[in-house]
């Protein structure tokens, strides 16, 4: 799968000279650009972005004004010609500051960070069986059995996993989560939220009773989660 991209710039030169950066790259395609900060999120509503390429002064909203806006901002990488802002940009979690002219050496750098911020390090499959999963969260190791989790909720980069007794954060992306638990009894019920249907008590058309925990079904997940709790 691509990494879909956003480029962010009031520019228009510059938006170009990304775009013939990342056209060099096979794994990554830009799905939308914008010249303002409104325009962007307007996409990030209805697009699904993986990483924003923003400028910091635009019209209206800067590139921070942008980042604090949203929600759950994408992994995101600074463009911008000046280097006063540099500081201000790792408050908000950025993969990198790129100061224009962007040479395509730097550019790749960028992306190399990008990688690394997104590396599947969490489970450490050589540990895994069919009924265990292990997450690292910071320095420890957790071997989890699969059937104990109640519910896994996405935040931002990434997931808490919660238990009856305990509850772990760790680096992953619950897309990746999915892949690897949907045939071992979990159901995707939101954007956010994936549940152990094994410990689902009571459910409505909006929400999914989960141990002692109710959970709100998204809108675009309604359709599925109800046939696949009539099964």
């Amino acid at each position: 799968m691509k990494t879909r991209c956003l480029i962010v710039d009031d520019e228009p030169l510059a938006i170009q000279l990304l775009q013939n950066h990342l056209v060099q790259l096979d794994t990554f395609e830009v799905r939308a650009t914008a010249g303002n900060a409104i325009n962007a999120l307007e996409i990030l509503k209805t697009k699904e972005i993986d990483l924003l390429f923003c400028d910091i002064k635009m019209p209206n909203l800067t590139g921070f004004d942008l980042l604090k806006t949203i929600k759950n901002p994408p992994k995101t990488i600074i463009t911008t010609a000046h280097r006063e802002f540099a500081l201000d940009g790792y408050e908000y979690d950025i993969v990198d500051y790129l100061l224009k002219p962007i040479t395509f050496e730097r550019f790749f750098k960028a992306i190399e960070k990008y990688f690394d911020s997104v590396k599947p390090t969490t489970i450490a499959y050589p540990t895994q069986s069919d009924s265990t999963l292990t997450f690292k969260s910071n320095n420890t190791f957790f071997r989890l059995q699969i059937e104990d989790i109640l519910y896994i909720e996405s935040q931002k980069d990434h997931v808490k996993i919660v238990l009856k007794e305990q509850e772990i954060k760790a680096k992953y992306k619950i897309s990746n989560l999915e892949n690897e638990l949907q045939h071992r009894g979990f159901l995707r019920i939101h954007r956010s939220f994936m549940v152990n249907k094994k410990h689902i008590v009571a459910y409505t058309v909006t929400h999914v009773q989960v141990s002692k925990y109710s959970i709100q079904i998204g809108a675009g997940y309604k359709e599925l989660v109800m046939k696949a709790l009539k099964e």
